[in-house]
């Protein structure tokens, strides 16, 4: 009945690095592949994927086969758990190969070209994007961003690339303790600033959540340490208490033969958590209920509430219409008694979307919009423009005065609307009719709003705009002009 939510994953001691573990962690990779894909694939097709994923794992063993991490442990454990991270979500043959073959290319005398004869070109483009560029002509941070930009351009073909790379960054993380100081720093900074933005654009959440937990334990560990007694503690005084509470939703959930999970989710360490410690269990804590069906969760929220008295204004409905990066669940505050506490109720089915997102079983995922952000990042002025990763997943509908529906990202402005129409209209905008009345082209829109734009003559660009947009095809045009203006020759210099 009682489940608590775990780390994604979780590092073994270096004295259980052995052929044991590693045939374990084999055979569930195979495992979990099998029964994630044995009935969608022929029996042909099964064989030969079974066979080229014995085939890379004899390489990967045989090419690390002399290689320690820093740590002291065999080499060949870092890419078999992120390949076992793979398989854990649902990614499929190619993708589990191409984690087992992501640092050969890297560190060993394979080849690329090596990998592609052997495997295929569509898992010799899965291991290129997770191989760092090397040119010995150039430094380490033009190297750096150079590694990003590569990475998010193959995304732009094949989002995979960048699911891989999560569980690398999180295998790391998890293993980093050998690293100086300075370096893993360095390594947690770059996961708060790139990997974890990136993962809630994909609906991965649990991934982006777990992604900066690990960082922030590494910037600040003391208060990481605090954070974890704090919550200790709290489980320990509330142990009887929760259990009691489970049980009694539990036994009324079963009573209306609702078949549902309950489980424990003790929220895990961020800034914003560390914070609020003094508040106890309502805002570190929730009960997370998972049923079979949409309408079994809104009937286990109405047994709940007839249970427990609701606290007023704290019904949340994201079931009907999904939260920011596209969560869905039922969230709700209870008086439980002595204790206040926060629900989430949900389906199996869309806890593995709130989960895995863009991974998730039975779920098409969106891709336009992140495809636009990832091809608006390579084109900016920069390998990344952190202003384009604040933008939320959730969209608005406008719409043009001819009743053509433009989605924009939530928050955008008058501006953002002009260029996605076309960027001759953005540079030539004067002002705005937002649903009959002028409007300054700063104007944030809202959904359902139909804007038409007034034009000028010539350009009007200037350099507050950047302000007032927040798309990057706004901003990139923007700057592009800007900067254009600026090397035009003035008059005066002309002979």
């Amino acid at each position: 009945m009682n489940s608590t939510l775990q780390p994604i994953a979780q590092p073994e001691a270096t004295a259980n690095y052995d052929d044991k573990r590693q045939q374990r962690l084999i055979n569930e990779i195979m495992e979990l592949l099998v029964t994630h894909y044995g009935g969608s694939l022929s029996e042909k097709k099964l064989d030969e994927s079974i066979d080229d994923l014995q085939k890379a794992i004899s390489l990967a063993q045989e090419a690390h086969r002399q290689q320690l991490r820093k740590s002291g442990e065999p080499y060949f454990f870092h890419p078999l758990r992120v390949a076992h991270l793979a398989a854990r979500y649902w990614m499929d043959f190619a993708s589990v190969i191409a984690a087992l073959l992501h640092d050969v290319v890297e560190d060993t005398p394979t080849s690329l070209e090596d990998v592609a004869a052997m495997f295929g070109m569509e898992i010799g483009l899965l291991v290129d994007g997770l191989t760092k560029v090397d040119d010995d002509l150039l430094s380490r941070s033009i190297l750096k961003e150079q590694t990003y930009r590569k990475q998010v351009l193959l995304a732009v073909r094949d989002v995979r690339v960048l699911c891989l790379k999560f569980w690398d960054r999180i295998d790391n993380l998890q293993t980093i303790q050998a690293l100086n100081p300075e370096k893993q720093r360095l390594i947690a900074e770059e996961t708060r600033t790139i990997y974890v933005p990136l993962a809630r654009h994909l609906g991965m959440g649990r991934v982006a959540t777990e992604l900066d937990a690990l960082s922030l334990t590494i910037l600040y560990p003391k208060r990481a340490v605090r954070y974890d007694l704090a919550v200790n503690e709290l489980r320990g005084y509330y142990e009887s208490i929760l259990g009691r509470i489970r049980s009694e939703v539990h036994n009324i959930l079963e009573h209306s033969k609702i078949d549902a999970l309950v489980k424990d989710r003790w929220r895990p360490f961020s800034i914003a958590a560390a914070r609020m410690t003094a508040r106890g269990l309502p805002t570190l804590y929730t009960l997370d209920i998972l049923v079979d069906r949409s309408m079994d969760a809104y009937h286990a929220l109405g047994l709940l509430h007839r249970l427990y008295p609701p606290i007023p204004g704290k019904l949340r409905d994201h079931l009907n219409v999904p939260s920011q990066y596209g969560y869905q669940a039922l969230k709700t505050s209870v008086q439980a008694g002595e204790v206040r506490l926060r629900v989430e109720i949900t389906t199996r089915k869309l806890s593995r979307f709130n989960d895995a997102g863009v991974l998730a079983p039975g779920f098409e995922f969106r891709s336009s919009n992140f495809e636009d952000l990832m091809q608006s990042l390579i084109e900016g002025e920069s390998a990344f423009d952190m202003e384009s990763l604040r933008l939320a997943s959730a969209s608005i509908q406008v719409y043009t005065p001819l009743g053509d529906v433009r989605l924009l990202p939530e928050g955008s402005s008058a501006l953002d609307f002009a260029f996605n129409i076309h960027e001759q209209l953005g540079l030539h905008a004067v002002r705005v009719r937002i649903n009959g009345k002028t409007r300054l082209l700063k104007a944030r829109l809202m959904d359902g709003d139909q804007v038409d734009v007034e034009t000028a003559d010539r350009p009007t660009v200037l350099p507050k705009w950047l302000e007032w947009a927040v798309t990057p095809r706004a901003r990139n045009s923007i700057r592009r002009y800007l900067r254009s203006k600026v090397k035009q020759p003035r008059s005066s210099d002309k002979p």
